[in-house]
């Protein structure tokens, strides 16, 4: 089965994983750790994303952020390719040291996220490296520590996640920690590695084996429920009811009554009058051709953000 793209979407709680050729180490000591956790920062920060979780392994990591300014595409090619690159010539080595490229999973937000919080920073307990949660709370290859506020990570949202535990930094601390402590017996966690509902249900067959009523949408590459991954595949990826001669006709229609030319209309010009008029056009093929962000923007040259801006902008203008 060939591979599905990424689904890249700014603002989107998304959990990353990446590993080792061959399951071979990527971190050989202190130092290679050192310069990740730099380079991730550099990264998290220029990009503008929110960091709320890692852990380092062995040979492999997890990352749980939200990219903002920068797509998640961008910022792992930056991080992996400046790493390998440093990582080869430190130790005299050549040819690749991550397995493929990395997975991305996309999370919904409200029921996942501080259980993925808690999933990643065990990370080193589940794999026998640490014994127990005093040694956890110390260890600087996890983002836990840097919630307790023993260790400094400049790129890390720890406000945020104390947020959800309390006022106090003191107080939510403990109950953070509490919270940690109570996941220790969990061990392997098989629905955050994705997949809709299709986990959940039972796996593929069971699934496919529901009426047509109780059926919910699955996909490998979300972790929600149905309507969560519904609502993400509507948001970048093409829908069945996208026709292109709907949207020539629309991109026609805005024309004549903007008095603005197509091909200015699907071009960078920021005239003000060119601009109102491809908000205009965006705004209608999203919502009555059924375009996706991705195929706007490769028709009009820009990005999918823009895209996403300029009609929310249009919906704005509309409402007035």
């Amino acid at each position: 089965m060939p591979r599905q793209a990424r689904l890249d979407i700014p603002g989107v709680l998304q959990h990353i994983m990446a590993r080792g050729i061959e399951k071979r180490d990527i971190f050989r000591d202190h130092r290679d750790r050192q310069v990740f956790l730099e380079k991730l920062s550099t990264v998290i920060l220029e990009g503008r994303a929110k960091l709320y979780a890692w852990a380092l392994m062995p040979n492999h990591f997890h990352l749980l952020l939200r990219p903002l300014e920068t797509s998640m595409a961008d910022m792992m090619r930056r991080l992996m390719t400046g790493y390998s690159v440093w990582h080869n010539k430190r130790h005299q080595r050549q040819g690749h040291l991550f397995q493929n490229r990395y997975k991305s999973i996309i999370v919904d937000e409200d029921p996942y996220f501080l259980e993925l919080v808690r999933y990643i920073h065990l990370n080193p307990v589940r794999g026998k490296l640490l014994e127990d949660l005093r040694q956890l709370d110390s260890n600087p290859y996890t983002g836990h520590a840097v919630i307790l506020g023993k260790r400094s990570f400049g790129c890390q949202d720890v406000d945020w996640v104390l947020s959800l535990f309390g006022d106090r930094v003191g107080q939510a601390r403990r109950k953070y920690r509490a919270f940690v402590k109570a996941g220790f017996d969990h061990g392997a966690r098989e629905e955050f590695r994705g997949g809709g509902l299709i986990r959940s249900a039972g796996g593929r067959k069971e699934l496919a084996a529901k009426t047509k009523e109780n059926r919910e949408l699955g996909d490998e590459r979300i972790l929600g429920n149905g309507e969560f991954v519904k609502s993400i595949l509507n948001r970048c990826e093409p829908r069945d009811d996208c026709k292109k001669g709907d949207v020539d006709q629309i991109l026609t229609d805005v024309s004549r009554s903007s008095q603005v030319p197509e091909r200015l209309i699907l071009s960078g010009s920021r005239l003000r009058q060119v601009s109102a008029a491809r908000r205009l056009f965006l705004f209608r093929a999203y919502e009555e051709a059924g375009a996706s962000y991705t195929e706007l923007g490769r028709l009009c040259g820009i990005a999918h953000t823009s895209v996403k801006q300029a009609i929310a902008k249009a919906k704005n203008e509309s409402d007035k």
